[in-house]
């Protein structure tokens, strides 16, 4: 995913060409010409089918369907993200929409046979709403710029509300009559002038927000802010202007700059948390550079653009900057930054012939790179996908949540109007000043961010510890697993393999088959294949065959899951060989006494050889599987290698219940057969050929270094390959629910307890606003406390059994 500021060749904000006339034109007239202009210009640049892959990858679902994802500007609710969800599906090629409204992120699929971005973007903006690329610079300066707005709106409001207070002192503190009727009305008059900066300036969003649901017939929860707000102003001014009329008895407008002061507030603080909470996505997406310096072929560099960046090219990186794709160090010695990318957090040494994955840093030294990944092709693509993805993924209790946003609101605009209409015979002024608080003091801003908030800042904590989480649903069912499924290869043991002995028919000798086991090995990224092919590679240089090797291609190649590889190697008459390597009931090869893992090798006639690999035990392993038991899980073992070597391994750890000879199937089965019973199952596999296990476990987990992230079926994905995180992953999941379920509480609580003294008359608007503001920060900070670093969860104690 490159970063690309599509907005450079926008004119600049207000310009146009010089000789055109505009007729009975007036400077804002201008202005808003020019907006228009700006945002025309801007959504069709984003048409070009050349800017998609700056925020779009294609879609499975068929050649012409992709799916983009965006920042949403001007969103306050779950509200807002229906709104939005609702104008977006209504477009035409617009397949589906999710907006998160925690993370203020959408994914969008669209067909490009039937729609454009500018398309389904001019929707979003018919709302008043405005959508960015998620992926471009501009809008982290567009983030930026509405931070600085808030936090004017804010001081103004708090300056103005000081002085508020200040003139409504007196009043609070004297007896009847110890004010003169003259100087009480002055500093009414004074309270009122102060108050018109708060009512046009501070609450321009609510008021703009508000409209807009007004006219495209939508509801938000500005809209009832904006009521109360006005209503209070309304009738405070009213009071100003005729002190013996109808609301002449007292006016408001220390409660209004009090609940304008403290609704900001919580805006902003909830603006900052946001940002923090969304974790490590943010500082994933932005760490690719806009340039690089790029080797000519007469040995100088030049300045370009990384979307111009193609396979083969040499790059320059100077330390402190970041790597732009994929690629081999041809020259230098440097020091590697790799922590959010593989959970890595110690810096790596690279040297010539090492290699470097875009988004990692260069910490020390110059390094020369040779791409031989760009674009949606690098781990750096699929990761920031996979993130966006779980940022924008409800679970089932948002959802839930959500649906009832809407309802919710308009029920508490009914109750402000039943409150008013009760209390209206014996005290209009009152009547007002309760259907104002009702309208305030309601909020489901904390109901709608109580469980995307905290399961987000798990999801930031988890990625920079190296753990990638591609659904949140898959949080809150972690929390309630019962039993966890290990793999052996490459999963408890380690993936690095080394082959220790050789076992031929009658004729072959070992070099010719290793030679065709590596050839064949080549095409599939299992360990063992690894292994292999790295075994014939050192044989060859060893006897200088090297380039005889890198001859025998294959043709054909598959891979069964579970089974091994197949291929057809082409002769120098033009024949093909079929060959297949894998278990010894893929290759009819015969079963080997020994504990050692046993691959076969098969070609038209039967087995021609069989390879016994060492392999060793993950030093982790054993602790995990400890930790594991004493937090009250039920551990299994299933593995496609022979019973005798899965036992071992098995009793190595500390695991009693382990199946070998498991195919793809059996492991299905046997998982199926444990939900049946009423277990809740986690399976833990290495992600190459546990796809269908991985798929039907209710929580799944990968580790990360093997498997090609885009096509992993599982839940999580363990970056850095090491089985400890497992343990904390759990640990957080349990915690992150029982803070859900803390902010469920206490929304519903204070709900429950303000909404009734807000209807009797007891709940004054100020403090409203203060409880309103209080509740949604009260949410984002408890929901904060997942964000810490995960070694520290290891130490918190945990029960014994998992929570439901």
């Amino acid at each position: 995913m490159t970063q690309v500021n599509v907005f450079s060749n926008v004119p600049a904000h207000g310009s146009e060409p010089k000789g055109v006339l505009r007729a009975h034109s007036t400077p804002n007239a201008d202005t808003a010409a020019a907006a228009d202009t700006d945002t025309a210009a801007r959504l069709q640049l984003l048409d070009r089918p050349e800017e998609w892959a700056a925020f779009s990858i294609p879609n499975p679902r068929g050649s012409a369907c992709w799916t983009s994802s965006v920042v949403l500007e001007g969103m306050h609710c779950a509200a807002c993200a229906i709104t939005l969800e609702d104008a977006l599906r209504a477009v035409p090629g617009v397949q589906s929409a999710q907006i998160s409204g925690a993370s203020h992120r959408g994914q969008i699929v669209w067909s490009a046979e039937q729609t454009r971005p500018s398309e389904w973007m001019r929707s979003v903006e018919r709302y008043g709403y405005k959508a960015l690329p998620a992926n471009d610079a501009h809008a982290h300066t567009l983030r930026r710029d509405e931070s600085r707005r808030m936090v004017w709106r804010w001081s103004v409001s708090a300056m103005c509300m000081m002085q508020v207070m200040m003139y409504a002192t007196p009043a609070y503190l004297s007896d009847p009559g110890d004010i003169a009727p003259e100087s009480m009305h002055l500093l009414r008059w004074a309270s009122w002038v102060l108050s018109l900066p708060v009512i046009f300036f501070s609450c321009a969003p609510f008021f703009r927000n508000a409209w807009r649901d007004l006219r495209e017939r939508h509801i938000s929860m500005d809209l009832p802010v904006a009521l109360g707000l006005v209503v209070t102003f309304v009738v405070s001014t009213l009071g100003t202007f005729e002190p013996q009329g109808l609301f002449g008895a007292e006016v408001f407008f220390d409660s209004f700059t009090m609940f304008v002061f403290f609704l900001l507030t919580g805006r902003w603080l909830e603006l900052r948390m946001r940002d923090r909470t969304a974790g490590a996505l943010e500082a994933v997406l932005n760490r690719l550079p806009e340039s690089v310096r790029k080797r000519q072929p007469d040995g100088s560099w030049v300045l370009l653009s990384v979307r111009r960046l193609q396979v083969g090219d040499v790059i320059e990186v100077l330390p402190g900057e970041a790597f732009a794709a994929d690629g081999l160090v041809l020259s230098g010695l440097a020091q590697v930054d790799e922590a959010l990318l593989t959970g890595e957090s110690r810096p790596l040494a690279r040297k010539v012939g090492d290699r470097v994955i875009a988004g990692s840093h260069n910490l020390s030294g110059t390094l020369q790179v040779q791409i031989e990944q760009i674009g949606t092709s690098t781990r750096y693509a699929q990761i920031v996908a996979l993130m966006e993805s779980a940022a924008v993924s409800k679970p089932a209790m948002a959802l839930l949540v959500d649906r009832w946003a809407k309802p919710f609101l308009l029920a508490v605009m009914l109750a402000a109007l039943g409150a008013a209409a009760y209390w209206w015979p014996s005290d209009p002024a009152h009547a007002v000043m309760v259907g104002v608080a009702v309208l305030i003091v309601t909020c489901p801003c904390a109901l709608s961010l109580a469980t995307p908030a905290a399961m987000l800042a798990t999801a930031g904590a988890l990625a920079r510890s190296g753990v990638l989480v591609r659904r949140l649903s898959a949080l809150q069912n972690l929390a309630a697993i019962d039993t966890v499924i290990f793999d052996k290869t490459g999963t408890l043991t380690r993936d690095a393999f080394e082959v220790v002995r050789i076992h031929t028919r009658e004729g072959v000798c070992e070099a010719r088959a290793l030679d065709l086991a590596g050839a064949l090995a080549r095409h599939s990224l299992h360990p063992v294949s690894r292994a292999l092919w790295s075994k014939a590679r050192r044989q060859a240089e060893a006897q200088g065959r090297l380039p005889d090797l890198e001859a025998l291609t294959m043709h054909n190649v598959d891979e069964p899951a579970g089974q091994g590889v197949q291929g057809a190697l082409r002769g120098p008459a033009q024949e093909d060989t079929l060959l297949r390597l894998g278990s010894a009931a893929f290759c009819d090869a015969p079963l080997r006494a020994g504990h050692r893992l046993q691959v076969s090798l098969a070609d038209a006639s039967g087995w021609m050889a069989s390879f016994e690999l060492a392999e060793e035990v993950r030093p982790e392993a054993a602790r995990v599987v400890r930790r594991l038991s004493e937090m009250g899980l039920r551990l299994k073992v299933l593995s496609g290698d022979g019973p005798a070597a899965v036992t071992q391994v098995a009793q190595a750890v500390g695991i009693s219940d382990a199946q070998g000879s498991c195919s793809p199937q059996h492991k299905l089965q046997a998982l199926q057969g444990l939900q049946a019973q009423g277990h809740k199952v986690a399976m833990v596999g290495d992600g190459l050929n546990d796809g269908p296990v991985l798929a039907g476990a209710d929580v799944s987990f990968a580790l990360g270094q093997a498997v090609p992230l885009a096509q992993s079926k599982s839940d999580f994905v363990l970056m850095g390959g090491q089985l400890e995180v497992l343990v904390s992953t759990l640990q957080r999941s349990r915690q992150t629910m029982r803070i859900v379920r803390q902010n469920l509480w206490w929304s519903a609580i204070y709900n429950a307890a303000c909404v009734p003294l807000a209807v009797v008359g007891w709940l004054p608007a100020w403090a409203a606003g203060l409880g309103m503001a209080l509740s949604s920060l009260g949410v984002v900070l408890n929901a904060l406390r997942l964000s810490k670093a995960l070694p520290e969860v290891l130490t918190t104690p945990d029960s014994a059994h998992p929570s439901h």
